[in-house]
C-alpha cells in the first residue's frame, strides 16, 4: 500500500463500535436487504453483494434505503419477523469478515418520489388514487411536509402527511431499529435531513410551510427527525448507534433549480448558518454520525455527482460542519482515497464515504491496499443503469419499470446486483474468435470470452484501442472515461489477447475463426441543410478539429450539451440548436446528470434554442427557425453536428456472427457493455 493512503486504513468508533478502517460503503437505493419496489423480504442477491464487498476490506457498510412501509403493499416492515430472523442468520456470517453494518431505514420519499407518467393520473384523480391504493398508495408515497409540487411532474402537487401518518412512522422507526438491533445490525441510519428527502423537506424553509409543532419555527422544522432518533434510543437504549444522512447545505435557489459550484446565490433551504445550527443540535438530540454530502432533488447533482461537478466537491462545507459536532463524520460526493486520506489525517472529516465505485468494481479496496490501482475498473459517473431516472419538460419519471424495479445495477459491471445472470462459465468447448472492431464492445467482447476458454483475436482498423470512445472520452472533465480506456487496454494486454491493428476487415468470409463478432460501431446522421458541408461533426471536434470562438451546436442531446459545456470551459462562445421542446428529453440519462448541465446553461447565459431547427448555415451565420417560424440569425465561426448515429456493421453473409456495440444498435455504454456480455456467455 501506498504510504499516502494509510490514514484510510486506520480503526475509529461510533458509539462503542468499532470499524477497522475509514471507508465507508454509503446507501444506495435499490441495495435494500428487504428488496426495494416489491412486498419487503430478505433480499438474497443484495445479501451477496454486500458481503462480497464485505470480504474485500470494507469498513462500514450501509444498505440502501429501506422504506418503513412497502411501496408496494403497504406493509410495515416491522410486522415481518421471518425477515429478521434471516437477517440475524446473515449477520452473523457477515461479522466474520470484521465489517460492520448499519441498516438505513426511511421514512420516505414526499415530493421527491420518482413517479412516472403512469403513476401521475393516481396522483391528479382522487378515484384512480383510491382504486390503486391496495397496491401503490401513491398519494401516501409522495405525501409531504405540505402541500408541494412534485419534482419530477412539476404540475402535480402532493398533500401534506397527517400527524397521525407522523406518528406512525416516528414509532415504526423505532421498532425497526429494535428488530435491527436484536439480529446483530451494529447500528442504524436515519434517512434523512439529507437531499430534499421526506424528514429534509420538514426542516427546510421552501418546503415545510406547516402552522402545527411540526413548522415554522427551527424547533419546530427539526422536530419529526429529533422524535426519530429518541424514539429509537428509548427502544433500543442509549448506547446503539444511530447515524444520520445529512446534507450540510442545500444548494438550493428554487424548486427545481439548483446552485453551480462556486456560485453566489440566495440559499432557499439549508443555509451554513443554520446548518451549524442544526448538526449540533440534531447531535444533542442523540445522533451518534452524521453521514453527509450536499443537496436536494432540485440540486440533485450534489448528492449524486456527474463527471461534471469537481471532485471531492462536497469536503470543504462537510469539513467546516465537523468543527461544530463532537461525533464522527463521514464525506461523500466524488472522494478521492488520496484527498480521503489527507482530510482524515488533518482531522477534517472521520471516514470516506464512496457508492457508485462498488457498483463498478466490489474489489477495489483490496486492490487500493495491495497497490493495484491500474485494475480498479473506475466509475464514470454516468448513472445509465444504477440511477436510470430522467426527467425532462413535459414528462415525469421516464423510466422503464425493469429500472425502477432493480436500480443499482451497473453500466460497466452487469454482474452487479443481477444475481447469477452474470455469472462467467467456462465454454464447454473451445472455439476460436474474431472481433471485428477494438472499441469498448469489441474489448469486452474479447474479455469475457477470454475468460470463458475462447481464443481471441481482436481485428482494429485503427491503431489504437477504445474506438469512438476515444473521442467521447477527449474533454477535460472526462478524466474517468480516460481511465476507463486504460483499464480495458491492460485487460487486454494481461489477457494476452492478440490486437491485429490497422486491419480493416470488409470481408468476414475471409476470416477462419469459428466465431465472428462484428463491433464496428455507427457513423453520424447527415442533415439536408443548405450550407451543411461548412459544419464538421460531433467526433471530429472531439478527436481535436479546432474550431472558433462563436460556435454553434446542431443537436441539444447529450452529446450536443456535452460538447456545448466544453467549447464554454475552453473559453468559446456556444450556441445550442434542438428540436425537441427540453435538452437532453431522452430516455436513460439519470436527473442528476441532465439537470447539472440545462442549470449550468441557465447560470452561464449560454443560448439555447428549442423547439428549433436550423434553416441554412451560411459563411459567418447560422439561420435558426423556431416553433413558430421566426427567423434568427446567430453568429457562426464553426458548427458542430451532434443529431445522432445510425448501425454500421460490416456485411456478414455467408457465417454465423453477432453483433455488439453500436453496431447491433446505437445506446450508451450500458447497452454495449451488457450486450457484449450477452453474446460473450452465449459463444
Amino acid at each position: 500500500m501506498q504510504e499516502k493512503y494509510k490514514p484510510l486504513f486506520t480503526p475509529w468508533k461510533i458509539r462503542d463500535v468499532e470499524i477497522k478502517n475509514r471507508i465507508v460503503l454509503c446507501p444506495m437505493g435499490g441495495t435494500s436487504l428487504f428488496g426495494w419496489m416489491e412486498p419487503n423480504h430478505f433480499d438474497k442477491v443484495a445479501a451477496d453483494f454486500f458481503m462480497e464487498r464485505a470480504k474485500h476490506d470494507v469498513g462500514l457498510i450501509i444498505p440502501g434505503i429501506a422504506p418503513l412501509k412497502d411501496t408496494i403493499g403497504g406493509r410495515w416492515l416491522y410486522k415481518n419477523k421471518r425477515m429478521f430472523r434471516q437477517l440475524k442468520e446473515y449477520m452473523t456470517e457477515f461479522h466474520k469478515t470484521g465489517a460492520k453494518m448499519f441498516i438505513q431505514l426511511t421514512a420516505g420519499f414526499g415530493r421527491s418520489f420518482a413517479i412516472t407518467d403512469m403513476l401521475v393520473p393516481m396522483l391528479k384523480n382522487k378515484v384512480l388514487g383510491a382504486l390503486a391504493k391496495p397496491f401503490v398508495d401513491i398519494s401516501y408515497i409522495c405525501a409531504s411536509p405540505s402541500e408541494l409540487p412534485s419534482r419530477w411532474a412539476e404540475d402535480v402537487t402532493c398533500r401534506a402527511l397527517t400527524k397521525k401518518e407522523i406518528e406512525d412512522m416516528i414509532f415504526a422507526f423505532a421498532e425497526t431499529a429494535r428488530l435491527c438491533k436484536e439480529a446483530g445490525v451494529d447500528g442504524v441510519e436515519v434517512h434523512a435531513v439529507h437531499e430534499g428527502y421526506l424528514l429534509d423537506q420538514f426542516t427546510l424553509p421552501y418546503t415545510n410551510k406547516r402552522t402545527d409543532e411540526y413548522g415554522g419555527s427551527f424547533e419546530n422544522r427539526y422536530r419529526f427527525p429529533v422524535e426519530v432518533v429518541k424514539a429509537i434510543k428509548q427502544a433500543c437504549g442509549e448506547n446503539y448507534p444511530v447515524s444520520l444522512r445529512y446534507s450540510v447545505l442545500s444548494k438550493t435557489k428554487d424548486f427545481c433549480v439548483g446552485a453551480m459550484p462556486g456560485e453566489v446565490y440566495d440559499e432557499i433551504g439549508r443555509d451554513m448558518a443554520e446548518s451549524e445550527r442544526a448538526a449540533k443540535y440534531l447531535q444533542d438530540a442523540g445522533y451518534d454520525m452524521l453521514n453527509a454530502d450536499n443537496g436536494t432533488y432540485d440540486a440533485w447533482y450534489w448528492a449524486h455527482p456527474p463527471a461534471y461537478m469537481p471532485k471531492n466537491c462536497n469536503l470543504d462545507d462537510v469539513a467546516h460542519i465537523k468543527k461544530f459536532v463532537d461525533i464522527p463524520v463521514v464525506c461523500a460526493g466524488r472522494m478521492e482515497p488520496d484527498t480521503a486520506a489527507e482530510a482524515i489525517s488533518e482531522g477534517r472529516i472521520d471516514a470516506m464515504g464512496v457508492a457508485r465505485q462498488f457498483l463498478a468494481d466490489g474489489e477495489w479496496v483490496t486492490k487500493l491496499k495491495d497497490d493495484r490501482l491500474d485494475d480498479i475498473r473506475p466509475c464514470i459517473c454516468c448513472h445509465n443503469a444504477c440511477f436510470a431516472m430522467a426527467h425532462y419538460k413535459g414528462v415525469a419519471n421516464d423510466e422503464t419499470f425493469d429500472d425502477a424495479s432493480h436500480m443499482a445495477r451497473c453500466a460497466l459491471n452487469p454482474q452487479t446486483m443481477q444475481g447469477h445472470k452474470y455469472d462467467i462459465i467456462p465454454a464447454k468447448k473451445q472455439k476460436t474468435v474474431a472481433v471485428i472492431g477494438g472499441g469498448i464492445g469489441g474489448m469486452e467482447t474479447a474479455r469475457i470470452a477470454t475468460l470463458r476458454g475462447h481464443k481471441v483475436t481482436i481485428y482494429e482498423k485503427s491503431d489504437k484501442l477504445g474506438g469512438v470512445f476515444v473521442a467521447a472520452a477527449a474533454p477535460a472533465f472526462k478524466e474517468k472515461d480516460k481511465a476507463l480506456i486504460k483499464w480495458y487496454t491492460k485487460q487486454i494486454n494481461d489477457l494476452n489477447i492478440p490486437v491485429r491493428f490497422n486491419c480493416e476487415i470488409k470481408d468476414v468470409n475471409a476470416l477462419e475463426e469459428d466465431e465472428v463478432v462484428v463491433a464496428t460501431g455507427a457513423v453520424a446522421r447527415k442533415m439536408n441543410i443548405k450550407g451543411i458541408e461548412r459544419a464538421i461533426e460531433a467526433v471530429e471536434y472531439l478527436n481535436g478539429a479546432q474550431v472558433g470562438n462563436d460556435v454553434v451546436v446542431i443537436g441539444g442531446g447529450l452529446t450536443g450539451c456535452e460538447i456545448a459545456y466544453d467549447l464554454f470551459l475552453k473559453g468559446k462562445n456556444p450556441s445550442i440548436v434542438e428540436m425537441k421542446n427540453d435538452l437532453i428529453a431522452v430516455r436513460g440519462v439519470c436527473l442528476a446528470n441532465s439537470s447539472y448541465l440545462r442549470d449550468f446553461f441557465r447560470y452561464e447565459k449560454v443560448p439555447v434554442y428549442l423547439e428549433s431547427k436550423v434553416g441554412e448555415i451560411s459563411a459567418n451565420s447560422v439561420t435558426v427557425i423556431g416553433a413558430d417560424g421566426k427567423k434568427t440569425e446567430i453568429k457562426a465561426d464553426d458548427v458542430i453536428v451532434s443529431v445522432g448515429y445510425t448501425p454500421a456493421p460490416v456485411a456478414a453473409d455467408g457465417k454465423r456472427v453477432s453483433v455488439v456495440g453500436d453496431a447491433d444498435k446505437v445506446g450508451n455504454l450500458r447497452t454495449v457493455i451488457w450486450r457484449a456480455w450477452d453474446v460473450a456467455l452465449s459463444l
